[in-house]
């Protein structure tokens, strides 16, 4: 597999992760929906289906079904492998009922394909979909937060 990257992706970029998005993507994709595992430190597992992923008001949340709970990060480090954006989330946030509560992370990384065509991952023989997020997030406490879909929504 090549490992250039393109020359704006050649160090590491200090970006907000939507706004990437935003330049890179003409046109959402409507009707996609996406997974959450969450895997608390006491080994209890709970998981989401047909969660929405959106880039909205520069940030990328990622919902849950009946609205209660929204995943908000708004800040990452970003930089391209081969085609595929990799970013490192540097702020994490729970908002539900009305309250917004920061998460404390270990580490994290999100991988995103912004582009039309199917991209091999590094190391991997895996393939993520066009416009897909892979997703996971460590917290603090010991929760293990993953998440894969599709961007349902691109707003700026």
């Amino acid at each position: 597999m090549d490992m250039a990257q393109p020359p704006v992706a050649k160090a590491v970029l200090r970006a907000i992760l939507p706004l990437l998005a935003i330049l890179i993507f003409s046109v959402a994709q409507a009707g996609a929906t996406g997974t959450v595992r969450v895997q608390q430190s006491d080994g209890s597992v709970r998981t989401y289906d047909d969660v929405s992923i959106r880039v909205k008001h520069n940030t990328l949340r990622i919902g849950s079904k009946d609205k209660k709970g929204v995943l908000v990060i708004d800040r990452a480090a970003c930089s391209y492998v081969g085609e595929l954006l990799r970013c490192l989330p540097t702020s994490f946030q729970l908002v539900q009922t009305g309250q917004t509560k920061t998460i404390q992370l270990t580490n994290g990384l999100v991988y995103l394909n912004l582009t039309d065509s199917p991209q091999q991952m590094t190391f991997s023989s895996k393939h993520m979909q066009p416009h897909a997020l892979m997703l996971t997030l460590h917290t603090l406490r010991g929760t293990y937060i993953t998440i894969r879909g599709q961007i349902d929504e691109l707003q700026p």
